[in-house]
């Protein structure tokens, strides 16, 4: 499925349930794609507890481009196809998030996006080498809760317990968290049922 914004296409990869109790929306790292074997696990789950689940490539990874460019411009672009996710699935809870990048977007926006809920993976607390530039605001202000997925080799860092409702940390991961998918799945299963409200 392919959505315009006013900053390029995006590509939607959609799986769809008959009467769905949720919709979980998921999104890349800057360098990478929605194959991810951390948001195919997740995704997984999801379906199992009944969501729809919609994977998106950005308009900057679609375009070839390695670097998200301004966060405005992401933020906006990722509303619009947020939009028409929503108007597709009707008035179902809303969970987005994402890898890396990914879910810096889906923090940053989640309010504007009326989202019940953020899972955050691999969230890049500082760039490495460089701990002093730390995004844990962008946690801190989601406005949502958020359950945080880091392995604890990540590079970029592992947010503080306080900056989420939940922060998992996986032993041996880096921050691709290849090691053990299936770990990142079982740490969001219980969020996912939460704000799904399924039992």
């Amino acid at each position: 499925m392919r959505i315009d914004t006013a900053h390029g296409p995006a590509q939607v990869t959609l799986d769809e349930v008959d009467d769905p109790s949720f919709l979980l929306v998921l999104t890349h790292g800057s360098n990478g794609g929605v194959e991810a074997p951390d948001l195919l696990a997740v995704r997984d789950v999801a379906l199992a507890l009944g969501g729809a689940v919609a994977r998106v490539m950005q308009p900057f990874r679609l375009a070839g481009r390695r670097a998200p460019g301004p966060a405005v411009k992401q933020d906006e672009a990722w509303l619009e196809v947020i939009k028409l996710l929503r108007d597709r699935h009707g008035a179902v809870p809303l969970v987005q998030g994402g890898r890396s990048n990914g879910a810096r977007v889906a923090c940053r926006t989640a309010r504007a996006a009326d989202a019940a809920g953020v899972v955050a993976l691999a969230f890049p607390l500082h760039p490495p080498r460089n701990p002093e530039r730390s995004r844990a605001d962008e946690l801190r202000s989601a406005g949502v809760e958020v359950v945080v997925v880091n392995g604890d080799r990540d590079p970029f860092g592992v947010p503080d317990p306080a900056d989420a409702a939940e922060v998992v940390v996986l032993a041996g991961e880096r921050h691709d968290l290849t090691k053990d998918p299936a770990a990142v799945g079982a740490a969001v299963e219980p969020w996912l049922r939460r704000w799904s409200g399924t039992r």
